[in-house]
């Protein structure tokens, strides 16, 4: 509805020797990747071997309260997903992560990406009798594995031998009953760390949540890369990686939380600098700059300290809407972003004002920010964006299929200047 692109999802693993509360790390866990995916989420756990879990549509808080929590008892090993649906519906059995159980012993999967030859490995699966419970690409990737673990030695073999058939977008925390193993697609194009804990590693989408659960980051994966990790500690597969690369740049634009670090590179920082660069490439006199909550933020003090503009607070944000409010009806949506963002008028009244902003996508939601700093007294209003035109659409975990629903695809710089009402762009 707010006419942003969504990232798919936030994956988390937990090794332990012993002795650790590894539902309650990976719950703490899950709630610094929240931003990751808001439909819904889930915890599987290894309890000597046996693997058990709860999922179920919502956010962590909802999803496991203390008594749901608790039940999923002890254990040594532990995965955790949340989600935004990117492919597959939004259900109940599309959760993650996924518990397989086959002759070999069970496995628990959690998928970050998206795959590009999902629908044809689902077929050939499917033509060899394969029968599928879930719209996801996460178990096309399942049931590869499993199929190889059939005839491999180890289920890092298993997977390795699945790289060679899954194409496209995918960062995997594995649980075997003995193993936990990190994967990432030789594109890197979805991040993955490893951070280490006392008695044992930890693996996740983002270093944000290391941090929440005391963890010291050791390093990123590396594309392609499969790390296992298990009573022999952390061991490397490197056979698959080599590749040309290509991480997404909406980590670092929008999706990634700006404490986080993807490989090597404070998400703060670069936002700070594309701001910088903004001021640099893109100058106007102007008496204020604000951002838009909370992605633009950074940016804007980039362009604010690079300028020499004063930085200012044009916007305050309902801390009780998430990035999936949904309002059903047109009256309903226009009203929205009234609801989540109201506008600090002392700050922009009479004043000539740069509103950064990470990116435009269908171009709605900035025009209605734009009308409510008009309506709050801004004499003009200047865009600065920190993302390029955003023109074609990516099939590597977000949301956005088709050029059309891309307002920089159907129209020319000018002429969106003139359909979202600001003076510059």
């Amino acid at each position: 509805m707010f006419s942003k692109i969504h990232e798919e999802c936030g994956v988390f693993g937990i090794y332990s020797s012993g002795g650790t509360d590894v539902a309650g790390l990976t719950y703490s866990a899950l709630f610094a990747l929240q931003h990751r995916g808001q439909e819904s989420c889930g915890i599987a756990v290894n309890d000597d071997g046996v693997i058990s879990g709860y999922k179920d549509l919502g956010l962590v808080g909802e999803v496991f309260p203390p008594e749901r929590l608790q039940k999923l008892g002890g254990g040594q090993l532990a995965v955790g997903h949340v989600r935004y649906a990117t492919t597959g519906r939004k259900s109940r059995e599309n959760a993650q992560p996924l518990v397989i159980r086959h002759i070999k012993g069970g496995m628990a999967l959690a998928h970050n990406g998206n795959l590009t030859n999902a629908a044809e490995l689902r077929e050939s699966f499917e033509l060899d009798g394969a029968i599928f419970r879930t719209t996801s690409d996460s178990e096309v990737i399942a049931y590869a594995i499993t199929r190889e673990r059939l005839g491999a030695k180890s289920i890092e073999e298993a997977v390795s031998r699945a790289m060679d058939k899954v194409k496209g977008a995918y960062s995997l925390a594995v649980m075997s009953p003995r193993k936990l193993i990190a994967v990432r697609d030789p594109i890197g194009f979805r991040p993955l760390c490893i951070g280490e804990i006392e008695g044992g590693w930890v693996v996740a989408s983002e270093s944000c949540a290391l941090d929440a659960i005391g963890a010291k980051f050791l390093r990123d994966v590396e594309p392609g890369e499969i790390v296992t990790i298990s009573d022999k500690g952390l061991e490397s597969d490197r056979s698959h990686c080599g590749h040309a690369t290509a991480e997404c740049v909406f980590e670092f634009i929008y999706f990634a939380r700006p404490d986080s670090v993807i490989d090597g590179s404070c998400v703060h920082t670069a936002r700070l600098r594309a701001g910088a660069f903004l001021a640099l490439e893109h100058p106007v006199q102007a008496d204020v700059v604000i951002g838009v909550p909370d992605s633009g933020l950074d940016a804007a003090l980039g362009y604010a300290k690079q300028s020499g503009i004063p930085y200012g607070v044009g916007f305050v944000k309902s801390k009780y809407i998430g990035r999936t409010f949904i309002q059903p009806g047109q009256a309903r949506r226009e009203d929205a972003v009234r609801i989540k963002l109201n506008t600090i008028a002392s700050t922009v009244r009479g004043k000539r004002v740069i509103l950064v902003d990470d990116s435009i996508v269908r171009g709605t939601t900035i025009a209605r920010i734009v009308g409510l700093l008009r309506e709050a007294g801004a004499t003009e209003v200047h865009a600065r964006l920190s993302a390029p035109p955003f023109r074609y659409p990516c099939y590597f975990g977000t949301d956005i299929d088709s050029s059309d629903n891309l307002i920089a695809y159907n129209h020319s710089l000018e002429e969106i200047r003139e359909m979202i009402g600001v003076d510059t762009l």
